[in-house]
């Protein structure tokens, strides 16, 4: 059997095998912060989504060490989902009055809802690509997800988004800081935790139980959800389109992700992890600015998709253009990875020294 190790190769890079099992920490770390708030004993909606977070869990282990095809786990995710939405009787039915549509069909929900959050799943898993990027993202999105809970009165979901920022916190720390106690959350704790925010948006985007939907004035969640999951998801959108263009599979391996551009302009991971999460925070930020100055929510929408285009796509093929003319542009985004390259400078060779010694 294979170490339970994640193993340098032409696509990723790292240049040591690093443990990989850290997604059962954060799992495990979940359960306790449920257990400990009694949640997951009384509510059963909890106990089926911790359960599915469990089987995926389990297929990202199985992943990790046997490297399950494609097909494999968009069926196991599709099931998976289907499963989800049939115990809790739930799925993507509330448009919250984007673009005047209240609620939808069944017929258009089910297949939109199994379509946003296989995407989602798969968006967070690719978005593992340097130290602290996944993790980083799944603490800031659970923030933003708990404070949205919080509004709308789902202490459910709101005692599971901060379970899991509370759990991640550890692993980020480990994940970032450590030398000799370096941990990768792997494809088990990607998976998970990407099956945990897809049910995050079922819970928003939902009817309630008397055929209704909880509005809050002005607020549009669709912009909302897109912002908090803007980066992996349009990063995403344009790799795979990408592939599709050049006549490859969209799920074939390259280093075409928008942390292999951080890279290649000679930023550390660390200033990578940064700057991803600056530029998601920017669109969150954005957003919320449009909604407190009164804009729409179908313009909440446009600002929101305009802002993850020009991050991800633009900035992608912008930096690959200054790449090829070496020009002034150029240097100043190396002069900016440089400044924020925090590796190795005295406060992180002592936070570096304690993390490693827990």
């Amino acid at each position: 059997m294979k170490d339970l190790v994640d193993n340098p190769d032409a696509r990723k890079l790292q240049r040591r095998p690093i443990p990989n099992m850290g997604g059962a920490a954060v799992f495990f770390g979940i359960i306790i912060g449920l257990c400990s708030s009694q949640t997951i004993l009384n509510s059963p909606n909890v106990f089926m989504l911790m359960a599915a977070m469990l089987i995926m869990l389990y297929i990202g282990i199985m992943d990790d060490i046997l490297s399950l095809t494609p097909t494999i786990r968009f069926v196991i995710e599709i099931l998976l989902i289907c499963w989800l939405m049939y115990v809790n009787k739930a799925s993507i039915n509330c448009f919250y009055e984007l673009w005047d549509i209240t609620t939808i069909p069944t017929w258009i929900s089910v297949p939109l809802t199994i379509f946003a959050c296989v995407g989602i799943i798969n968006a967070i898993n690719l978005i593992d690509g340097v130290n602290g990027l996944s993790s980083g993202f799944c603490f800031m999105a659970s923030i933003f997800f708990a404070i949205m809970f919080y509004n709308m009165g789902n202490t459910e979901m709101l005692i599971i988004a901060i379970s899991a920022a509370g759990a991640i916190i550890p692993f980020f720390l480990h994940n970032v800081f450590g030398n000799k106690t370096r941990m990768f959350i792997g494809d088990s704790g990607t998976l998970a935790i990407g099956t945990m925010i897809s049910m995050f948006v079922i819970s928003i985007l939902r009817e309630n139980f008397d055929g209704t939907c909880m509005m809050i004035k002005g607020l549009g969640l669709i912009p909302f959800l897109l912002a908090v999951l803007a980066i992996p998801v349009f990063d995403t959108l344009r790799v795979m389109s990408t592939r599709i263009l050049n006549r490859k599979s969209p799920f074939s391996p390259d280093k075409t992700h928008l942390h292999h551009m951080f890279i290649d302009l000679g930023f550390s991971h660390i200033a990578t992890t940064i700057s991803i999460l600056s530029l998601n925070f920017i669109i969150i930020a954005t957003w919320f600015l449009s909604y407190k100055l009164g804009a729409s929510i179908d313009m909440q929408l446009y600002t929101v998709l305009a802002l993850s285009l020009l991050f991800t796509f633009g900035l992608y093929n912008y930096s690959q253009a200054q790449l090829k003319k070496n020009g002034k542009a150029l240097r100043i985004l190396q002069r900016i990875g440089k400044s924020i390259n925090l590796e190795k400078k005295g406060i992180w060779a002592t936070i570096q020294n304690c993390i490693d010694k827990l």
